[in-house]
């Protein structure tokens, strides 16, 4: 194989790689509409030594997010920490409670991730500020995200201490009961939307 047919053959590898990058993200879309009913956030913990699950029912999501420049992306999540859901009927009624999420005073968590990092092979961190309670702390999200056609769909899980946001107070305190670890799992689809002024 000659020069030239060297050249020609890295001109269409890179003309291939164009188009399928391009189908692969839409470049042209950088806000997203989140779809709530193919969306959840789950949470996890152990209580007296015995593994919990639960959701929140109701959270809303606004993402502007181009994968040519994730540094420039923005994220707010807002969650309605009266929707907790564990299956436990004394548990789901303990947790909206003064104790734990003490939703009368603050209803909402709340998650802006005021960056985006790519982190090669589909795979991104969001960094951001996490708020409940009314306690902000630094949370760096990792998630992988995939695309298909105008639709993406990001999963990740976060690791986070209940007691740094004030989550479980007096006999609460202490992991005696309820274990001071818990996870947070995000599984987000959305759908891109057209470009304003187009």
């Amino acid at each position: 194989m000659n020069a030239r047919h060297l050249c020609l053959l890295a001109a269409l590898q890179g003309a291939f790689l164009g188009a399928f990058l391009s189908g692969a993200l839409p470049a042209a879309a950088a806000e997203w509409a989140v779809d709530p009913a193919r969306s959840a956030i789950r949470f996890s913990g152990v209580q007296v030594g015995v593994p919990f699950t639960g959701r929140f029912e109701r959270f809303t999501a606004s993402v502007d997010f181009d994968p040519a420049k994730p540094e420039a992306g923005h994220a707010l999540v807002l969650v309605d920490l009266a929707s907790a859901r564990t299956g436990d009927v004394q548990r789901d009624e303990a947790l909206p409670q003064k104790d734990w999420f003490d939703v009368k005073a603050a209803s909402q968590a709340r998650f802006e991730a005021t960056r985006f990092v790519d982190k090669g092979q589909g795979d991104y961190a969001a960094v951001g500020t996490l708020t409940i309670r009314g306690t902000s702390r630094p949370v760096t999200l990792p998630f992988h995200l995939t695309f298909d056609g105008g639709a993406a769909h990001a999963v990740g899980r976060v690791g986070l201490v209940r007691t740094e946001f004030g989550v479980g107070q007096g006999a609460w305190a202490s992991g005696q009961w309820v274990a001071l670890d818990v996870g947070v799992e995000v599984d987000i689809v959305a759908t891109a939307q057209p470009a304003s002024g187009h």
